[in-house]
């Protein structure tokens, strides 16, 4: 019996990565953007549902951590990741308010808050940017195509022409990876952190 390998979905990847290259600049201004943010001292807050979870706390775990090489960390906060605050905020307030409640305690002005949604639709997503904007954070979203209520909500998009949710999900990845290496060069870019150790030494 010939095994018929259905090549469809590879077909879709290809095609939407094409047209994917033309976001190339938005995502390089994107990274040097926050490597200057953070460099001073605001945080980068991110949330997605689903599957765009798993993308929000990869991005996090790249900055706070490290993406290839070694340098200092960074604050970046996955907000789906505490689990006991999203349940207790969605058991006391609803589904709907459990990230913009958390954008109402952590955030702050010149903070930026990243929304990852294939559909760019999801309700908490949406109350979370009007937070965000009422408390002064700036507000990028990575979406699937446009337009769409998220995208048209935030102050700057990445919307991914792709079939299907998955495909867009997999080039939110690629951007989640284009987005840290344009960081990586601005932070080697800046002068050097110093050690929050060396500035104790000084201060004492």
């Amino acid at each position: 019996m010939k095994l018929v390998t259905d090549l469809t979905h590879c077909d879709d990847l290809m095609k939407a990565l094409e047209g994917f290259r033309a976001d190339a600049p938005l995502i390089e201004r994107w990274g040097t953007e926050l490597a200057g943010r953070l460099g001073g001292g605001a945080r980068l807050l991110v949330a997605g549902n689903g599957g765009s979870a798993a993308q929000a706390q990869h991005l996090t775990a790249e900055l706070v951590g490290r993406y290839r090489k070694d340098r200092p960390a960074f604050s970046a906060l996955a907000l789906h990741a505490d689990t006991s605050s999203t349940t207790a905020i969605a058991n006391d307030y609803g589904v709907q308010e459990i990230f913009a409640r958390q954008v109402a305690a952590h955030g702050r002005s010149g903070d930026v808050l990243m929304l990852l949604s294939t559909s760019g639709a999801s309700a908490n997503l949406l109350v979370a940017a009007t937070e965000a904007h009422r408390l002064g954070l700036s507000v990028w979203a990575a979406t699937g195509p446009a337009p769409n209520p998220l995208q048209a909500c935030a102050d700057e998009a990445l919307a991914v022409a792709a079939a299907t949710g998955a495909t867009v999900q997999e080039l939110h990845l690629v951007a989640v990876h284009m987005l840290c290496e344009a960081f990586d060069r601005a932070v080697e870019r800046r002068p050097a952190r110093r050690h929050w150790s060396e500035v104790r030494k000084e201060r004492a």
